[in-house]
């Protein structure tokens, strides 16, 4: 498998540190709010890669954070009235609502900033007595003159840093790029007592601390979003192997941005779309099936246009699974047939596919088009004279691949609202009836609402529009 490293600027293929494990971490959200667009996108990609190290048999450990103590945080308790422990609790709650809302798996470990505040202190103590680290009336800064490899990540020295971004000026830096381990507290913040005075953590020095305890000094895969990687990625590297002398992370990943309606998310622009927004709108198995359907480093357009696309390629998925398993419930003859042992090999060729994209660093893109081609072969040579068994070995493979990716998963229960139900019910029972007005009435209604209705022998069939 190989997969493209920031730091290199090329594929590399995976060796993973110890033989059949992988060790990662991903940059996980600031609880202040509820989630937007930008943050779903590392998080399903990434989350996506660790299902795919599983199916291939790995066993992964997998840290995403939440970084619970913040300006913003801090901001947002002020305006709600309440603690900032009571806004990170209420916002990590509504995260894992929208996150299984997306098919998000739970990381194995997700780690609060406010657990780890003695591991902190200790790490920064470390870097200040190895000379990486100064303090200034309570605050300590982390000196990057210090640090040789600084700009190693972004491909740029200290002076090209400096130039090209904003500064936030402050009299107490040595130099302007340096940054902030630990900050003095103020009048309306929270604190813990430390050998610099009450303070809490600056927000680099969080993840270095939780990914070097849950994960060990040195890590197979640090990933996150393109806009982490300067200068949050970059100083996570500096401060990390500072203390260590170790390599931090020996992959690093990042997925590009999201534009909305060709135009750069913004909120002063208006298009800034929280997934609780969107979720009002679509189910949000759609959002994920139209985050995999492009190369996770590629930028991407966010439209109503490319979600309705997106929503009509995951229904013909579900009506391809559908009618295949409507299919094998009433199929008679159990032994697989001399026509359809040649197909059995041109089905291997699917699952063929479907790895060589996905070992070609995260192509779901590529893997989804592996699918669709599974699913036009098995719409095309499935029917009611074919046998169970080869009919199985469809829906088996079908299955397979659609799970590693997490989609196509829910069941017509899940898929159908009460309403839409009811309604079917109310027609199979019109034609048991013989009221066949009625029945087309439902019919004609169903249709309008999106669905389908087909009468066939061996009973009543519905699917997507």
């Amino acid at each position: 498998m190989k997969l493209y490293n920031t730091l290199t600027r090329k594929k590399e293929e995976f060796v993973p540190i110890e033989e059949g494990k992988v060790r990662m971490y991903v940059c996980g959200p600031t609880v202040y709010n509820y989630i937007h667009i930008g943050n779903a996108r590392p998080f399903i990609m990434f989350e996506t890669l660790r299902r795919y190290f599983e199916y291939k048999g790995y066993e992964v450990t997998f840290v995403q954070n939440f970084t619970d103590v913040d300006d913003k945080i801090i901001k947002r308790s002020h305006e709600e009235n309440i603690t900032p422990e009571e806004v990170a609790n209420k916002y990590i709650e509504e995260y894992f609502v929208d996150a299984d809302g997306l098919g998000i798996k739970r990381a194995t470990i997700h780690p609060r900033v406010t657990d780890n505040i003695d591991e902190i202190i200790e790490f920064v103590k470390d870097l200040e007595e190895k000379g990486y680290a100064y303090s200034v009336n309570g605050d300590v800064y982390f000196d990057t003159k210090k640090f040789k490899d600084y700009g190693k990540l972004s491909r740029q020295n200290q002076e090209e840093l400096e130039a090209g971004a904003r500064i936030e000026v402050n009299s107490n830096k040595k130099h302007p790029m340096d940054f902030v381990l630990w900050k003095a507290k103020k009048e309306g913040e929270p604190g813990w007592q430390s050998p610099w005075g009450e303070g809490r953590p600056g927000w680099h020095i969080e993840c270095s601390v939780m990914s070097s305890r849950y994960l060990g000094e040195t890590i197979d895969i640090h990933a996150g979003g393109q806009d982490l990687s300067f200068p949050h990625h970059e100083n996570e590297i500096a401060q990390s192997e500072a203390r260590s002398g170790k390599t931090f992370a020996n992959y690093w990943m990042h997925n590009g941005y999201i534009n909305i309606n060709n135009e750069k998310m913004s909120k002063s622009k208006g298009n800034f779309f929280t997934v609780r927004d969107i979720s009002k709108k679509y189910d949000l198995e759609i959002v994920r099936f139209f985050m995999l359907s492009s190369h996770y480093k590629n930028p991407v357009n966010f439209s109503d246009e490319l979600l309705n696309q997106a929503k009509a390629g995951l229904y013909r998925l579900y009506n391809t699974k559908e009618k295949l398993e409507f299919t094998i419930k009433n199929l008679k003859d159990i032994n697989i047939k001399e026509t359809e042992k040649d197909l059995l090999k041109e089905l291997n060729t699917f699952k063929d596919k479907f790895i060589k994209a996905m070992d070609d660093d995260l192509n779901t893109a590529d893997a989804i088009s592996s699918i669709f081609e599974l699913s036009r072969f098995i719409n095309t040579n499935v029917d009611e004279n074919s046998s169970i068994e080869f009919s199985n070995k469809c829906l088996e493979l079908f299955n397979e691949l659609t799970n590693v990716l997490n989609i196509v998963n829910k069941t017509n229960n899940d898929i159908l609202d009460e309403e839409i139900e009811s309604l079917i019910n109310k027609r199979v029972e019109a034609k048991k009836n013989k009221d066949y007005n009625l029945a087309d009435k439902i019919r004609e209604e169903l249709l309008q609402k999106g669905i389908i209705i087909e009468d066939t022998r061996q009973g009543t069939k519905w699917k997507r529009a």
